[in-house]
């Protein structure tokens, strides 16, 4: 792993797979900015007086100021941070089939792409953060990279927040800027030490391996990305969609 230290900015860090990427980014002694509406939740877990190398900014990722305020690196003002971590997301309701914000994906992108073109445009920042989003296996356009029998769910149950996953990834990707997106299988609770493998798509040449599975844990996730997106930047990965199951 790389001994250089970083400065990463975390939108949606507040539980599950983004909480754990924080968690091991800080364990790694990285500088963390992470925007959270309620900070009193992170500040709970990661007390100020213990976690010197985390800054709390209260806000929404769905306002491009609040994002602005977590992408430059304290040191100098006006170099942008060197990673982004997007783990936004809605809660399902499950009855309806469908979320309670069912656009929050590919608004909190919008914002944190805007922010960042702002940055450089009116402050002059410098830099150009290595963005990764949180999406879903099921919104491949080269093939199924989940298990037949789990078709009903992908096809039915999860259109909703397939269709804001599919409208973020696309805003990313026409972006310029450098990303890798992460597509776990169906999320469960609980960090473990089982094997997690990887496939690689290229959104132009298709996929490049297969890892199809059923499901990974979101703390198992969120220390993947850390350890490989963050903490070691995997040239393979990068401008990619990469699967990570069990």
């Amino acid at each position: 792993m790389s001994n250089e230290t970083k400065t990463v900015a975390f939108f949606g860090a507040s539980g599950g797979t983004g909480l754990s990427a924080l968690k091991h980014t800080l364990q790694a002694g990285h500088q963390c900015i992470a925007l959270c509406r309620y900070p009193a939740k992170l500040t709970a877990i990661f007390p100020p007086e213990t976690t010197a190398n985390l800054h709390v900014v209260e806000g929404n990722a769905k306002n491009a100021a609040d994002v602005a305020e977590c992408l430059l690196k304290e040191a100098d003002g006006s170099s942008l941070v060197d990673e982004i971590v997007f783990t936004v997301g809605a809660k399902p309701i499950l009855h309806k089939l469908t979320l309670d914000d069912p656009s929050v994906c590919r608004t909190a992108m919008a914002c944190v792409l805007t922010a960042v073109a702002d940055l450089r445009a009116t402050k002059g920042a410098t830099g150009r953060p290595h963005i990764v989003a949180c999406s879903t296996t099921g919104v491949s356009k080269h093939g199924r990279d989940y298990p037949i029998a789990l078709y009903p769910v992908y096809g039915w149950m999860l259109k909703v927040p397939h269709i804001d996953k599919n409208a973020m990834e696309h805003a990313l990707r026409d972006s310029g800027e450098t990303y890798t997106i992460v597509r776990p299988s169906l999320l469960s609770d609980g960090e473990t030490d089982k094997p997690i493998r990887v496939g690689v798509e290229d959104f132009k040449e298709g996929r490049l391996s297969e890892a199809i599975g059923y499901s990974i844990s979101r703390e198992d996730t969120g220390k993947w990305i850390a350890q490989h997106l963050l903490l070691q930047k995997k040239a393979d990965y990068v401008n990619k969609a990469v699967m990570v199951t069990y």
